[in-house]
């Protein structure tokens, strides 16, 4: 069939202007992803030039604007950063990074009750963002609202379970407080999502002084442990041998502990089972608490706390466990509290070591709506369980 001249004229021409547009695209793309990589490297005036050829060549993509705006943000350049975050607002084509950005630009600016209600409008359209939820809490951290703070983080870590800095944030708050629990295992979470950075080294000494300074031996027949706000002190009879001391002691704890703590989850399962965890032992340092740690999950496992209060990561722990890696696990959690002592154990333990790292960057914490470990949710759980006594 013959084609009229006009019409493959204008075929040929649609053809040239879509391979012309697709490749204006990909242009754009390879221009922005230069800029990015220059941006990374604190070259950012080039960054933004490259950037002002990229969105030249796709002036619809939302990503360019954002990627100005993070680099005018990066040189201080506020206003400017808030022109181009505004538009893809006006243009319905803001994201909650954008709103998380134009939170900390307008607190850069001086302007912190705006920047509060930036971070609230994104919360509120973009409820799944975890790092909205954290910048609106460091606001109330300036404020030395701690309470209000922790609300929002844990608000977060319900929203995105798999954003670490929410845990990050709560576990710091909560292991300077007379309620470590919750950094201790807010702390351990974030550890295990946020892998090989600086704040993980710093989590993993406050996890290890924490475990020194709230368990004490005061004496052969007396320890201390405070993990929960009252300080809970078990005495043994010390008209009884050492040896029949030793024997008895989960008898005696049991009574003790039970009269002292109450049924909770923090007095009750974690730190009895703590309690009991810790007997036999004489001192806290990394072998003792690997010793401890192993003892706890068995013990809480066997009187079936784990189906009265689930534990997203005490279940990965049993993980590592079955996979025979928790000696490692242990050490990896608390070496950075005793680094000589944790050097020698690596070098004692290459093999032991190897196989670990090698099983554990195979297999993450998996943490979904479903398993989420919030402090709050367990605090209403034994609320809920107490009225119905």
């Amino acid at each position: 069939m013959r084609i009229p001249r006009t019409l493959l004229v204008i075929s040929c021409f649609a053809v040239s202007v879509a391979q012309a547009q697709t490749t204006d695209k990909e242009k754009a793309l390879a221009k922005k992803n230069e800029a990015i990589e220059l941006m990374d490297n604190g070259k950012l005036a080039e960054s933004i030039t490259l950037l002002e050829e990229a969105r030249k060549l796709d002036p619809a993509e939302p990503e360019i604007v954002y990627e100005m705006a993070l680099a005018k943000y990066q040189q201080k350049s506020f206003d400017e950063a808030m022109k181009l975050l505004k538009e893809l607002v006006k243009k319905k084509q803001a994201t909650g990074r954008v709103y998380a950005m134009m939170g900390n630009a307008l607190d850069e600016m001086g302007k912190p009750e705006k920047a509060i209600d930036a971070y609230d409008e994104g919360i509120k359209k973009f409820p799944g963002e975890g790092n909205l939820y954290l910048e609106r809490g460091v606001m109330e951290l300036r404020r030395s609202e701690y309470n209000a703070a922790l609300g929002f983080f844990e608000k977060g870590i319900k929203a995105a379970p798999m954003y670490p800095s929410n845990y990050y944030r709560a576990a710091k708050i909560f292991l300077d407080s007379d309620q470590e629990i919750w950094g201790m295992i807010y702390g351990e979470i974030f550890m295990n999502i946020e892998r090989g950075s600086k704040r993980t080294e710093e989590i993993s000494k406050l996890l290890y002084y924490t475990y020194k300074g709230e368990i004490k031996f005061e004496s052969d027949t007396t320890v201390s442990v405070s993990f929960a706000k009252q300080n809970n002190t078990i005495v043994l009879d010390a008209s009884q041998s050492k040896k029949a001391q030793v024997s008895s002691l989960a008898s005696a704890l049991a009574e003790q502990v039970m009269a002292s703590m109450g049924k909770s989850f923090a007095n009750g399962a974690y730190e009895m089972t703590l309690v009991k965890s810790i007997i036999g032992e004489k001192m806290i340092n990394l072998a003792s608490l690997n010793r401890i740690r192993t003892k706890f999950l068995d013990i809480y496992t066997q009187e079936g706390r784990d189906t009265t209060y689930p534990v997203v990561l005490f279940d990965f722990q049993r993980k590592v466990k079955e996979a025979g890696h928790l000696e490692a696990y242990n050490y990896w959690i608390l070496g950075l509290g005793d680094e000589k002592v944790f050097g020698e154990w690596r070098s004692e333990h290459e093999q032991q070591w190897n196989d670990f790292m090698k099983w554990f960057k195979e297999n993450r914490i998996k943490i979904t709506e479903e398993n989420t470990f919030i402090r709050t949710q367990i605090i209403l759980a034994d609320a809920i369980k107490k009225a119905a006594k």
